[in-house]
């Protein structure tokens, strides 16, 4: 598991202020415009401002998955800032502004258009399980920090194939499907490996992630600074905490699915290096718990 002293962990007003999607190269894309820190805002002019224009081949495409591209198909009429059918276009953060028919991110200028890696024109909405434990020694003792003398939690986390980064198991909610729905069917996906898994294990399994997901704490619900945003296109999450306060995640076997390359219990740290804003949900983890960060 890497770790790194380099970088601080998110706070609120980073998360939201478009840092890891802007002044970068896209994601298998081009280089984005750049965008000054005081010109992020859409309430703060700037003229000279030219995004470049990008949209992945595989969402070109038009996968189930994906929206059809409104510039192209004018009868595409889509509903934002509403449930539009089964497709939840609704931000966390508020109702967002739609200029010449196309959705501006919730949290300003990224130095991008289109929607990249994102099928969805506006919000792209995920849910993130942040699953927990508390460390223990060989003897079956609590491992606790020496410096901050607080316990150490641990929380399952996999290693992304497309970027590298470690990061919390969860992913998108589908058209029709419900957070919760998202956040049991992702985990067990993801971290479990249940889609290799024969139909009476899977269901076994399935059931031992539906009691144990029973009872979660909100962490955190609103936009999230993605390397897969642009100035159309954006995503946002609900990140739970589900904390095992009887032991039962040890009977789980940790084994990653196919969007993993690696899946692990990880300690909890402040020098922990994740995904996006994963830091952020896990430092609120930490915390909700009274635990060692």
């Amino acid at each position: 598991m890497t770790k790194t002293n380099d970088r601080k962990t998110p706070s609120l007003s980073q998360n939201a202020n478009n840092i890891r999607c802007r002044n970068a190269k896209y994601l298998n894309g081009p280089e984005r415009g750049i965008v000054p820190d005081d010109k992020v805002s859409w309430a703060v002019e700037f003229k000279e401002y030219k995004p470049v224009e990008y949209t992945d081949p595989k969402v070109v495409a038009n996968p189930v998955w994906a929206d059809s591209d409104i510039k192209a198909d004018k009868k595409a009429a889509l509903k934002f800032n509403k449930v539009d059918g089964k497709t939840n276009r609704k931000s966390h953060v508020g109702e967002y502004k739609v200029v010449d028919g196309m959705p501006l991110n919730v949290s300003g200028r990224t130095g991008i258009t289109g929607r990249g890696l994102l099928g969805k024109w506006g919000p792209n909405h995920a849910a993130d399980p942040v699953v927990t434990r508390w460390k223990h020694n060989d003897k079956g003792e609590q491992v606790i920090n020496p410096n901050t003398k607080k316990p150490i939690l641990q929380f399952v986390a996999i290693k992304r194939k497309d970027t590298g980064e470690w990061a919390i198991p969860g992913g998108m909610v589908e058209s029709g499907d419900s957070v919760s729905a998202t956040l049991k069917k992702e985990f067990g996906e993801e971290a479990l490996n249940t889609m290799k898994m024969e139909k009476k294990q899977q269901a076994e399994v399935s059931k031992q992630v539906k009691d144990l997901f029973k009872k979660g704490n909100v962490l955190y619900k609103g936009y999230v600074d993605d390397p897969r945003n642009t100035d159309n296109a954006w995503m946002e999450t609900v990140a739970v905490n589900y904390h095992d306060h009887k032991g039962t995640f040890h009977k789980f076997k940790l084994q990653a699915g196919d969007d993993a390359g690696h899946v692990e219990w990880v300690d909890m740290d402040s020098s922990l290096k994740l995904y996006a804003s994963h830091s952020y949900f896990v430092m609120g983890a930490a915390k909700a718990n009274d635990a060692h960060w």
